[in-house]
């Protein structure tokens, strides 16, 4: 896969369930090489191989990919080549997993802020959805 190909994808749609915009979306990294089927059943898993083989193709140092939960907000993977970082503490109420952003300094160096989940307002789930919305 090159930056070009993923620079074709169509982003105005609901992703499909197969093809490149599916992969990004859904595959997660896995600690032994190659591919393999996704634990989520869609997708796929990916080995640090094929992260070091896409990084050289593309030229580039470091990917930043996110949509997975990580227990302390963020995991460096694949030699630091691969950071998956997750910005939403105790997902959906039930998972406990603190949340992380990343600022990078000067020389590029990844900072992780890790926070933990604050109690929210004593509001029924959905309250604001009849409002028409937020924005």
């Amino acid at each position: 896969v090159t930056l070009d190909d993923i620079k074709k994808i169509n982003r105005n749609c609901q992703p499909p369930e197969k093809g490149l915009m599916c992969e990004i979306l859904w595959s997660d990294p896995q600690p032994g090489p190659g591919r393999a089927p996704s634990k989520r059943g869609v997708g796929l898993s990916f080995g640090p191989d094929v992260t070091h083989r896409f990084l050289k193709n593309n030229d580039l140092d470091l990917v930043v990919r996110s949509h997975e939960v990580k227990e302390e907000g963020y995991q460096v993977e694949a030699d630091g080549k691969l950071i998956t970082v997750f910005s939403a503490p105790n997902y959906c109420d039930s998972m406990g997993n603190k949340g992380a952003f990343i600022k990078f300094n000067e020389t590029l160096k990844p900072d992780f802020t890790t926070f933990s989940a604050v109690a929210h307002p004593n509001v029924p789930p959905m309250a604001y959805a009849s409002m028409g919305g937020m924005f």
